[in-house]
C-alpha cells in the first residue's frame, strides 16, 4: 500500500513516523503523476486556502476530484477537512465539497486559543484522548450517512462518510498510531453504474 502526503502546504511531513510504524510506504504528493501512483491520501493541516490555491495552480483539483469519486480513501486533517467539506463559513461551496458537511474556520480561536482537549473515540476504545486543536474548524451541520466517531462536547471531531474521513484537531501530533492505522483500514470505495 501506497499513502500519498498532499505536500503543498503545511504539516504533512508529521505522518510519515506514523506511516513507518504501521509498515506503510509514503510518498509526498506534488503533481498529478504522483497523486495516481498512492493507493490513499491524507490532506494535512496548514492553510487550506492556500492548499485549494496550489490545487488549482498545479493543476490538481479535477485529479483529485476522480481518484475520490473512484473510492480513494481520503483523511482530511484541520485544513483538510475544510478542503473536503461540501459548506464552508455560511454556505460558501467547499474546495473539494465531496464530504457532506459544513464547517466554519477557526470556530474555536485564533492561534493564542489552541489548545488540547480529552475527548472519547468509542470506535478506537480510546478515552479521554488528547486532541490536539490548532485554529481547528468546527463541524456545525452534517448530511444522515455520516458517521460521527467522536465529538468535542456537542460538537462532531472526527467523522467519516464511506471512504471520507476526517478530523478537526491533529492526531498526528501525538505519538500513538491509532489514527493512522484506522484510516488503512478504511475500505475502498467503488461508485457503481
Amino acid at each position: 500500500m501506497l499513502v500519498g502526503l498532499l505536500g503543498l502546504q503545511g504539516a504533512f511531513l508529521d505522518h510519515i513516523p506514523h506511516l513507518k510504524r504501521c509498515g506503510v510506504d509514503a510518498v509526498i504528493v506534488r503533481d498529478i503523476d504522483a497523486m495516481e501512483a498512492i493507493d490513499r491520501l491524507i490532506i494535512p493541516g496548514g492553510e487550506s486556502t492556500v492548499m485549494a490555491k496550489f490545487l488549482d495552480e498545479f493543476g490538481m483539483r479535477a485529479p483529485l476530484l476522480r481518484r475520490i469519486d473512484d473510492g480513494m480513501p481520503v483523511w482530511g486533517v484541520c485544513a483538510g477537512a475544510i478542503l473536503l467539506a461540501e459548506q464552508v463559513d455560511d454556505g460558501h461551496s467547499g474546495s473539494l465539497g465531496v464530504l457532506p458537511v459544513a464547517v466554519r474556520r477557526n470556530a474555536y480561536g485564533r492561534q493564542i486559543a489552541s489548545d488540547t482537549q480529552l475527548i472519547d473515540i468509542p470506535v478506537l476504545g480510546l478515552r479521554a484522548y488528547p486532541g490536539i486543536f490548532i485554529r481547528a474548524p468546527r463541524i456545525e451541520s452534517l448530511a444522515e450517512g455520516v458517521k460521527v466517531h467522536a465529538l468535542r462536547g456537542k460538537d462532531p471531531v472526527f467523522v467519516q462518510h464511506a471512504h471520507i474521513m476526517a478530523t478537526t484537531f491533529h492526531p498526528e501530533l501525538n505519538r500513538d498510531d491509532w489514527f493512522h492505522r484506522f484510516f488503512l483500514d478504511i475500505e475502498s470505495f467503488r461508485n457503481t453504474p
